[in-house]
């Protein structure tokens, strides 16, 4: 890609802010995406807040700076990390809706639709894991039993299982996209991370993890 390009950067607490911590590793991304690239930077635009919540856009007065800089001057919005933007459906909506076109560095042929696959998925997937782990807990405190005892949880792990298979099969769709998009599979690892999708176990992903996924989808 070459051409002119206004960077955002975002971390999600104030003590990150002031200490750098991942602001810089942001940075450092975007410069090594500019040289590979030979764009142009016009402008660089960060926050400092949490990317819960709804009304996330109204909080990050930086990002609506770099769109606004983006659209006037027909740049593309350049993101180091694809979960900066938000693992949110309705903001990642209402960024779309701007009709700015971003890109992101960790995974550069991410297109809009894929991006807003993601976003569904790791944020259905985020809510599934929260109440499994509910669920686990009050069932175990019911029974008067020990935080942390393996066995008890077993029924879960059973139903863990048959989640996997369902969501190995939403997730098809991605994983074809990223074979059409010629992406190895250890590249496939790296986006489904980038992206804060989650494993059906609530994990992070490995290289045995998507072959095994791979082969459970028929894309292996």
């Amino acid at each position: 890609m070459s051409g002119r390009v206004v960077a955002y950067y975002r971390v999600s607490t104030e003590r990150q802010g002031r200490s750098g911590l991942g602001l810089e590793a942001q940075r450092e991304a975007v410069r090594r995406y500019l040289v590979d690239s030979r764009a142009e930077l016009l402008a660089e635009f960060q926050d400092i807040e949490t990317g819960k919540g709804s009304n996330a856009m109204e909080r990050r007065p930086g990002l609506r700076e770099a769109v606004a800089l983006a659209k006037k001057r027909r740049a593309t919005l350049l993101i180091a990390k694809l979960d900066r933007l938000a693992r949110n459906v309705h903001f990642v909506s209402g960024l779309m809706e701007t009709g700015v076109q971003f890109r992101c560095c960790d995974f550069p042929t991410a297109d809009r639709t894929m991006v807003h696959i993601y976003a569904a998925m790791a944020e259905h997937e985020g809510r599934r894991i929260s109440q499994r782990i509910s669920e686990a807990l009050q069932a175990k405190k019911a029974r008067g039993e020990p935080v942390g005892n393996p066995a008890s949880l077993q029924p879960h792990n059973t139903a863990r299982a048959t989640a996997a298979a369902a969501f190995a099969r939403k997730l098809r769709p991605t994983l074809r996209a990223y074979r059409a998009a010629n992406l190895t599979q250890r590249a496939m690892v790296e986006a489904l991370n980038s992206a804060g999708i989650k494993t059906a176990q609530g994990g992070e992903w490995s290289l045995v993890q998507v072959q095994r996924v791979l082969a459970r989808t028929g894309l292996a």
